[in-house]
């Protein structure tokens, strides 16, 4: 064979070596995306892997507790350990927010009829110049103690054990309710409800009460 097309055919053999390492191939053990990363919105917008069977999104969940069950018949995706991160963070800074009197930042979070109370409760407190001084110290147990569906949207009553150090003062400074020095455990009873329709993940606040 000629010397010339030896050369010739050992560059082209390189070259089609280096396109294969370049662009690769399946074997069948790259990693795949982790499901945790996956947002709530981008449930079924994903591209599909066509290198393997279509997996559906919930059976990377986990189970849910009995009084949770409605709202996952409800929605497939529904992911309770979620919902309680979001409620627990939920529950922290509109209670720091209400004690501060400053709404406006959770206004998107709480329902009309909370809203109104909340602002009619801030308001009476600003008027007689009580001062209200919250320091939240951390939250014990969060969960869901019961849910429903009803047209068309998800409900969760929630209970909330936190221990907060709650002191309120007079328009002088001084303490007509709590203790600075004492720190207080508080059990809350909270609804948080969302549309089943709405494409917005947030729930809102739409019952506050005390627990049992």
């Amino acid at each position: 064979m000629d010397p010339i097309l030896l050369i010739f055919a050992g560059i082209a053999a390189y070259f089609i070596y280096r396109l294969i390492t370049v662009l690769g191939t399946r074997t069948g053990h790259e990693p795949r995306p982790d499901p945790e990363s996956v947002g709530p919105l981008a449930h079924g917008n994903e591209p599909r892997d066509e290198s393997g069977p279509e997996i559906s999104p919930s059976a990377a969940l986990t189970p849910v507790s009995s009084a949770a069950k409605p709202l996952r018949d409800a929605d497939p995706q529904f992911d309770e350990t979620a919902y309680l991160e979001g409620a627990r963070n939920a529950y922290e800074l509109i209670v720091e927010a209400f004690a501060a009197g400053d709404l406006r930042n959770i206004r998107r979070f709480l329902g009309d009829s909370v809203y109104e109370a909340f602002k009619t409760s801030v308001a009476e407190r600003e008027s007689t110049g009580q001062l209200s001084d919250l320091k939240f110290v951390g939250i014990d147990s969060a969960a869901i103690v019961e849910s429903e569906v009803t047209e068309n949207a998800l409900s969760a009553v929630t209970d909330f054990t936190s221990n907060q150090v709650r002191v309120t003062r007079d328009r002088d400074g001084n303490i007509i309710d709590g203790d600075p020095n004492r720190i207080d455990l508080v059990k809350d009873r909270w609804t948080f409800s969302r549309r089943l329709s709405s494409k917005d993940p947030n729930w809102v606040l739409v019952a506050t009460g005390a627990a049992v």
